[in-house]
């Protein structure tokens, strides 16, 4: 009897993680994909060489993630295509006194995006994640901007990982 009651309580105190498990946590329509190529995203702004950037922190975050394999389009499970939609600055908080002068903006960078299979029919999407940053005018807005791009580009990253790893 003491051994069944025994049993019984390590059964009970152990049920709680019966829905957690170690490892890869992927939608189910994404468990097939092991690897995922990432082509530079095309860039529909009129900003120069952001699409490499934001192109480069994703591989980055998505290797740090861990979820999927990065490797080239031919051996690929999946291709991950996506376009730059548009980067806006909105002022945030202006100068006390004259509201036509800003101390501070939002930054959001918008892209759209579809996973891709083999056989060329689209997985996952099409999708679309934003990145956001603030950052403070210095003398020049345009440096400042520039200066934060990289912010917004990794808060994107994170969130389109997070939409392929975990499915939303």
């Amino acid at each position: 009897m003491k051994r069944f009651l025994a049993a019984a309580l390590v059964a009970v105190c152990f049920s709680g993680c019966a829905g957690y498990r170690i490892g890869e946590v992927k939608p189910n329509y994404l468990k097939g994909i092991r690897t995922i190529a990432v082509p530079t995203f095309r860039n529909e702004t009129h900003l120069p060489r952001i699409e490499v950037l934001l192109t480069n922190t994703l591989i980055k975050q998505l290797q740090q993630d861990g979820s999927y394999q990065i490797t080239d389009e031919d051996k690929a499970d999946a291709v991950l295509r996506g376009s730059i939609r548009g980067v806006v600055r909105t002022p945030a908080r202006s100068v006390r006194g004259n509201v036509l002068a800003t101390t501070e903006f939002n930054l959001t960078i918008g892209v759209r995006y579809v996973l891709v299979g083999r056989d060329g029919q689209p997985i996952a999407g099409p999708g679309e994640a934003s990145g956001t940053t603030n950052f403070f005018v210095g003398s020049d807005v345009a440096t400042d901007q520039r200066q934060a791009l990289p912010l917004a580009t990794e808060d994107l990253a994170v969130r389109l990982t997070s939409q392929l790893s975990e499915g939303w």
